[in-house]
């Protein structure tokens, strides 16, 4: 029998959460077959079995936290699967339990001998995916429960129950307590209806990250408008023919990134981070898109922007997009990074405080574009498209001063973005 161990995954990835399995007990596999969804904090990969047989035991359900290492399957190399279900396997219905049970009441072991039988080796309970998923919710512990199904499976019921005593004893024990001293419950019971939905990995290291970004950093903002004239006369000027030569439409995010790395060049402390007590001049350009998902926030990263043509980052931006989209990002469509750029225009945001992607010492927020009145430099009055910037930094490394001037310089390049064309 082999075992099927969570693999070493990248070198900030120690542990996930098991979202799906591909195969069941029985299921034959070949060596490199995907077997099961693992999530990350980062992304969902794909663990592959080590070897080929048939899946005799899946070790941890879905829904279950595992750290690099663990077993998670066996495979019987001889081709032969044990019969008896595991915990990450859905069990029968109840129905069919049931009638089992009469039709062959007299061979039916005794509800300890079939409870011991069907826990894995881990003592993991027996339990469908929807009562697992209904415990996780509730915080209930299955391994607490005691099954009073006739053959060791704990039910929906018994979850629901041992919820409803949880919440009985939290009010009794803060009633009982002396001198009127309460302790602050972890969760809030309300009078009303609520539903409590667990955090997916991904939020919460969301939650962490961001909460860690705004204790470290010394994290400022400063802001300041682009005329978007020229761009978006350029932009309508070119698309036709951009779009028939590179088969990819010219966005606005191929102006913003050349501006920003045309702008990091002249003001490299932006493009650097701190380790300890030093501080790391980056050499390079790779440029975080934030991109939203149904999962939460990812910033994938553009390779050497610097290197790269309109069209060579138009493509590149809507390839990370499409595998933000599918959920197909790899650890290294994610990892490294020098500066970020964030667009919450795309969701009627006027102006926001970008949060730091640590450790960079630097973002930048685009914003919707709106036409407002500006008066010119000959004191007439016109209508132009108007976007606000903010530049949010590392104040530890980077001086107001030199912030200003980034976002200036940022600003200037857009608004004459022929230049820009020469540069990049």
């Amino acid at each position: 029998m082999k075992e099927i161990k969570v693999p070493e995954l990248a070198e900030s990835i120690t542990e996930g959460t098991i979202a799906e399995w591909l195969v069941k007990v029985g299921d034959k596999v070949e060596k490199g077959d995907p077997v099961l969804e693992l999530e990350t904090d980062k992304v969902n990969v794909e663990v592959n079995s080590d070897y080929s047989g048939v899946i005799a035991e899946i070790v941890v359900g879905e829904g279950e936290d595992v750290e690099v290492g663990d077993v998670i399957a066996k495979v019987d190399e001889s081709g032969s699967a044990q019969a008896a279900p595991s915990g990450g396997e859905e069990a029968p219905k109840e129905e069919k339990t049931e009638a089992k049970a009469e039709t062959k009441e007299e061979s039916t072991p005794e509800p300890q001998e079939v409870a011991k039988e069907e826990s894995n080796n881990q003592g993991t309970p027996v339990a469908s995916p929807a009562t697992r998923k209904r415990a996780r919710e509730l915080g209930i512990n299955l391994g607490d429960l005691y099954p009073k199904d006739p053959l060791g499976r704990i039910r929906m019921e018994d979850v629901e129950q041992a919820a409803k005593e949880k919440v009985e004893s939290s009010k009794k024990a803060k009633d009982t307590s002396s001198k009127g001293e309460t302790k602050k419950s972890a969760k809030t019971e309300f009078a009303k209806p609520v539903e409590r939905i667990k955090m997916s990995r991904r939020r919460q290291t969301i939650a962490k990250r961001l909460v860690e970004a705004q204790q470290t950093a010394a994290m400022l903002t400063t802001f300041n408008e682009v005329d978007m004239t020229a761009v978006m006369k350029l932009r309508n000027e070119r698309k036709d023919e951009f779009f028939e030569k590179f088969g990819v439409k010219l966005g606005f995010m191929s102006f913003f990134t050349k501006a920003v790395v045309g702008a990091l060049k002249d003001y490299p402390l932006v493009n650097a981070e701190i380790q300890d007590d030093e501080i790391v001049m980056k050499q390079f350009y790779d440029i975080g898109m934030a991109v939203s998902t149904d999962d939460g926030l990812v910033v994938p990263v553009v390779r050497d922007a610097d290197r790269l043509s309109f069209a060579g980052i138009e493509k590149e931006i809507g390839n990370l997009a499409k595998k933000a989209r599918n959920n197909e990002l790899g650890l290294a469509d994610l990892q490294g990074g020098s500066f970020t750029i964030t667009n919450g225009g795309i969701f009627g945001s006027l102006i926001s405080t970008p949060i730091l992607n640590t450790p960079q010492v630097g973002i930048l927020g685009m914003h919707k574009i709106q036409k407002r009145p500006i008066v010119m430099p000959d004191d007439s009055i016109e209508v132009r498209p108007m976007m606000y910037l903010a530049l949010s930094y590392d104040h530890r490394i980077i001086d107001g001063k030199e912030a200003v001037q980034f976002l200036v310089r940022v600003k200037e390049l857009l608004e004459d973005p022929y230049d820009l064309l020469l540069q990049g």
